[in-house]
């Protein structure tokens, strides 16, 4: 795809991801702040399904992994251990003449500054740590530093223990966990692909050394079945594995499953054979035993770590960006019903004979299970080109027949075909079709 068309299908989801209320602009009244965002009316209800379909996936689904949700400010040390005071940093530059700054890898510092045009202008690259920094208690001095997590994994590693015991677990199992995390990124960008504040669905599986590549290759395969349950479009989908000069220092294999986004493949979500890295040094930096005693072979020993972590708001976009279709009379989010944010809408054909009154009867009997829409303004064909572009999958609509038999117009959003359904078969209809 061309750069300029890939631009141009950007700036038309961005308009409508305003327009239709899934994403603002964060403080926009005063001019907004770069790379944060708020989720509106169809935004939240939208990432709240994504959410949910990934926990049911991890929790709900299994009998081996159980749910977490730890603090977002830790002791000062666990970023020690886990070599983020040290070693979260990205190469900076700065040019001279503009005051721009780059990630000196994501830029040729041979050629001319990309916003000022000027030649030669660029810093010399320094190092810049990204995590957001503040104080803890009434005083700002050394001793109260605390910091906003990058990660939501250190939560769960220090948390092994306490989790394997109230859980009564044993390996191997995992942990899953969905929160917020926060990077000071340098040049964030591409809507919501990269920003400052963004949320992370996460789960550590704790296995015996020498099965972690059994455990890794299985995890691989799962976690790129589940993308078909969001409805991706699988030729957009594919693994990119981390040569040598890629690899975390943690790492000892990593794949990605990267999407073609409108600007080129990206990385939606990273699965990586951490070892016992992260057990091993939160073990030394606290000094607290975190080994596991296998009460069958009597052996005490520090478990290997399979981790698969996505973002959540990335994920979003993807979904909107894979769902995103111009069709020669309408603009419509193809999403998967699971994670379309409102799953019907109810029309009454016209205004008059009783026709409003079934239809908020219908959606009385529908909310409390789902989120669904009422509409009785303009045309019966404007307003299915309203829910088009909400991504509502299914429209129901009560005309002269309905007053008749008890029936209704089902549309489907996808194929625009249309076909009679007893009332009483709403409820089920639904509960079919959105299944995750």
């Amino acid at each position: 795809m061309a750069k300029n068309n890939s631009n141009n299908v950007m700036d038309k989801l961005v308009s409508l991801a305003k327009r239709r209320g899934f994403i603002f602009q964060s403080s926009e009244i005063y001019g907004g702040i770069n790379s944060c965002y708020d989720y509106g009316p169809l935004g939240v209800e939208m990432k709240k399904n994504i959410k949910e379909l990934w926990w049911k996936s991890m929790v709900y689904e299994r009998d081996d992994i159980e749910g977490l949700d730890a603090s977002i400010l830790m002791h000062p040390k666990v970023w020690e251990a886990s070599g983020h005071v040290e070693g979260f940093t990205d190469p900076m530059v700065d040019c001279k003449v503009c005051k721009s700054r780059f990630r000196a890898d994501q830029i040729d510092l041979s050629k001319p500054c990309p916003v000022c045009g000027n030649k030669n202008t660029f810093t010399e690259a320094r190092q810049f740590n990204l995590m957001f920094k503040t104080f803890m208690g009434p005083v700002e001095d050394s001793a109260n530093i605390v910091y906003l997590r990058p990660e939501t994994a250190q939560g769960i590693y220090v948390n092994f223990h306490n989790v394997r015991e109230a859980a009564r677990r044993k390996l191997p199992f995992g942990i899953a966990q969905i929160g917020k995390a926060f990077r000071n990124e340098i040049t964030p960008g591409n809507f919501i692909f990269r920003m400052r504040e963004f949320e992370q669905m996460e789960m550590q599986f704790f296995v015996r050394p020498g099965e972690d590549e059994k455990w890794f290759e299985y995890w691989k395969e799962t976690r790129r079945q589940w993308y078909k349950r969001l409805g991706l479009n699988e030729t957009k989908l594919r693994f990119h594995q981390h040569g040598k000069d890629e690899l975390a220092h943690y790492a000892k294999a990593a794949f990605d499953i990267e999407y073609e986004f409108p600007f080129g493949w990206n990385e939606v979500e990273g699965i990586h054979n951490r070892t016992d890295f992260d057990l091993k040094r939160h073990m030394e930096y606290s000094g607290k035993d975190l080994r596991y005693f296998d009460d069958q072979s009597k052996e005490r020993f520090i478990p290997y770590v399979i981790e698969t972590s996505v973002g959540c708001d990335r994920l979003l976009l993807t979904c909107l960006a894979d769902a995103y279709t111009e069709e020669e009379e309408r603009v419509v989010l193809k999403l998967a019903p699971a994670i379309a944010p409102i799953k019907a809408a109810v029309f009454p054909l016209v205004k008059r004979d009783g026709m409003p009154e079934i239809a908020k009867k219908i959606i009385n009997d529908l909310r409390g299970d789902f989120r669904v829409f009422y509409d009785e303004s303009g045309s019966v064909g404007r307003r299915y080109r309203r829910m088009d572009e909400a991504g509502t999958p299914f429209c129901f609509t009560v005309d002269s027949q309905t007053l008749e038999d008890n029936t209704v117009t089902v549309r489907y959003r996808d194929s625009m075909e249309q076909e009679r359904l007893a009332m009483d078969e709403i409820k089920p209809f639904l509960q079919e079709k959105i299944k995750g």
